[in-house]
């Protein structure tokens, strides 16, 4: 077994070929475990019993928001709920925690999108976060449909969508294996009519150009799974410090073992080492 050494772990990090193959890396401290070589092999993780705060440092006995000690949750931009919920960004009533945070990374133009997660459902990204928003939701098969100038905005034309579809992936069904193919375009077509008084609204209280409406090709995702669980048990570290098996795959922010799954993400700023099997 070859160990890798011990640091803090981020979300996975990925990149789309153009044939819509998906690479995987998993961070640990300063480096970069490459995960799609190590596919069928056995892999463990073990978490070292230290977390530490992913934007200031400091130790911290409970992860918050992600990989955030309690301070900084309280007081970080990022870990307000308008990160959850884009429609209640307040950043024009003057109230941001962090106001220059804010214009980089709220009153940008977003997408909102159509995606095949575990089905059909809306969502929004940041301009410069695609595609990695949709392998992130473990999407087969996503589709921008508006560009909007400002984070509230795109909020905004997702809950007019939300009234139709869902919002939301069932992550456990999307482990099980990949959606029916949709095509996103017909059903783009089949719901803008839906919300034009919506977004007449959207227009007309933040100017004509605030909304706009897209005709492009849908994107095609290939994660790298060679075998789905029919039935799914998520690993925690926070109840046992080993994950191992068989690596099987890798889809959204979750790792598939033989054994279970586990969402890293969810576990950002946890120190752990990893074995995997040689070649």
């Amino acid at each position: 077994m070859i160990e890798t050494d011990s640091g803090a772990i981020r979300k996975l990090t990925a990149q789309l070929g153009d044939d819509g193959n998906i690479e995987y890396q998993l961070p640990v401290g300063d480096a970069s475990l490459p995960l799609n070589p190590l596919l069928g092999r056995k892999l463990s993780l073990y978490f070292d019993d230290k977390i530490t705060c992913c934007h200031c440092g400091r130790k911290t006995k409970k992860s918050y928001s992600q990989g955030y000690c309690f301070p900084c949750m309280q007081k970080l931009a990022q870990c307000d709920m308008c990160i959850m919920k884009p429609e209640t960004c307040h950043y024009h009533l003057g109230t941001c925690r962090e106001p220059e945070w804010g214009e980089q990374h709220c009153m940008i133009p977003h997408y909102v999108y159509l995606a095949n997660t575990s089905g059909l459902k809306v969502g929004i990204t940041r301009q410069g976060q695609v595609p990695t928003r949709w392998i992130d939701q473990g999407a087969t098969q996503a589709l921008p449909i508006f560009k909007v100038n400002t984070r509230l905005q795109s909020g905004l034309v997702e809950i007019a969508l939300a009234e139709f579809i869902a919002d939301k992936t069932n992550w456990r069904a999307m482990l099980k294996g990949n959606a029916e193919p949709i095509d996103l375009a017909a059903k783009a077509r089949e719901l803008k009519p839906l919300i034009s008084d919506k977004l007449a609204d959207i227009r007309l209280k933040f100017g004509e150009d605030a909304v706009q409406s897209l005709d492009l090709p849908v994107v095609d995702l290939h994660f790298p799974v060679r075998e789905y669980l029919t039935k799914i048990s998520s690993f925690n570290f926070d109840k046992n410090p080993e994950v191992s098996g068989t690596l099987m795959g890798i889809k959204g922010q979750y790792l598939i073992f033989d054994t279970g799954v586990i969402n890293i993400r969810k576990f950002t700023s946890y120190h752990i080492h990893a074995e995997y099997e040689e070649e």
